[in-house]
């Protein structure tokens, strides 16, 4: 699949590759790690924990450590049992977070029932809390600074550049409002001087709202929630959610439906995924650059 594919109907809609863009941002990656440790630095090095064996974590991960290998990045991973206790992990964490060698900490969601997801996020260093969930990183987003920013977010905003989509001045409509798409984008969008409508399960008149949206972002886990007719022509449509309708897997648009409507679309496959990983790693490496002045 290419980025400049034309689509019948009035608009020749650009399907994204995003396998192909994140491949490009992750080369200029490996040539500064390159430069660094050719330079008598350290490669970033990148924690992974996972608690039990989720087979989908599992496979995430692989994902991550085969990304970071090819990049140069130095990468770690502590399986743990399901068994895990809360405090045992938050006893790794502050392992790791006192490691001068690691950059970057990353635990694998889904965790157990026993561990509260909010107590792992509180215990990470902000400094090395690539994945961007911890509230310190979060207050810093509400607050217009600097920090490390949820990954998916990041990616889409790499999207949007890649493709020269205007984001200033422009009208962006959210469809979810979680704490790793939603709430981050709408705020990141915000800070590009995007207005934002941030709706939800309880929005009245959702597809009205959709329609008046210039950049649209679908982050829900609905499966082909966002109707053709909710399109306006042109627009930038984002498609984040990914869930399995008899044995397929779907996104939250109907992908052939907006195909001559939106000007960009992003599939579920090739699509936001790749540039999540590869938002990760970036993280990773302003973490060491920030630790170590590289």
């Amino acid at each position: 699949m290419t980025d400049s594919a034309p689509r019948a109907g009035s608009v020749d809609t650009v399907v994204l590759d995003g396998l192909a863009l994140a491949q490009k941002l992750r080369a200029e990656m490996a040539e500064e790690i390159e430069k660094l440790v050719a330079g008598g630095g350290r490669a970033p090095c990148l924690a992974v924990v996972r608690v039990g064996d989720d087979p989908a974590s599992e496979s995430y991960i692989k994902g991550k450590r085969r990304a970071a290998t090819r990049i140069g990045m130095a990468s770690v991973e502590h399986p743990l049992p399901e068994a895990t206790t809360e405090a045992e992990l938050l006893a790794l964490i502050a392992e790791l977070n006192a490691d001068d060698g690691i950059d970057g900490i990353l635990v694998q969601l889904p965790v157990p029932p026993q561990i509260r997801p909010n107590a792992v996020a509180e215990a990470i260093d902000p400094a090395k809390d690539v994945d961007g969930v911890g509230p310190m990183n979060a207050g810093r987003l509400v607050m217009g600074e600097e920090g490390l920013f949820a990954c998916t977010p990041l990616g889409i905003l790499e999207v949007l550049d890649h493709h020269q989509i205007p984001v200033e001045g422009a009208h962006a409509v959210v469809i979810g409002r979680s704490m790793i798409v939603g709430k981050p984008i709408s705020l990141l969008l915000q800070r590009r001087n995007a207005t934002v409508t941030m709706c939800h399960s309880r929005t009245r008149d959702l597809p009205a709202l959709c329609r008046s949206a210039d950049i649209l972002v679908a982050a829900v886990g609905s499966p082909r929630m966002v109707k053709a007719d909710w399109v306006r022509s042109g627009a930038a449509v984002i498609d984040v959610g990914v869930s399995e309708v008899d044995g397929e897997l779907v996104g939250d648009v109907d992908f052939e439906g907006v195909q001559g409507i939106a000007a960009l679309v992003t599939p579920h496959r090739r699509g936001v995924g790749p540039m999540t990983i590869t938002m990760l790693l970036h993280n990773t490496l302003l973490a060491h650059r920030a630790r170590t002045g590289a």
